[in-house]
């Protein structure tokens, strides 16, 4: 009798790999469409979403397009990752 992590191995093996993938393209799109969302609630701010940020706004971090910018910085590792290993392919 076959196990059913046996029976399955290689389609896993390719799961994974699709996976890792996929996650890998995820990441980078994280910091691009932090930066752009920040943006755009630059350029349309006053809405009536501004109301519920609205408590922050004595501080220098308060607001939505702050947050905005630090989730995309936060987020940026993986582009400095892929920078670092085109790098090291290019040397």
């Amino acid at each position: 009798m076959t196990s059913p992590a046996s029976a399955t191995a290689p389609a896993s093996r390719d799961g994974v790999t699709a996976a890792r993938h996929l996650a890998r393209w995820l990441a980078l799109a994280a910091t691009p469409t932090f930066a752009v969302m920040a943006m755009l609630t630059a350029v349309i701010s006053g809405g009536p979403a501004d109301m519920l940020c609205g408590a922050g706004q004595g501080s220098l971090l308060g607001g939505m397009v702050p947050m905005y910018l630090l989730m995309s910085a936060f987020h940026s590792a993986a582009w400095l990752r892929l920078i670092a290993e085109r790098r090291g392919a290019i040397r």
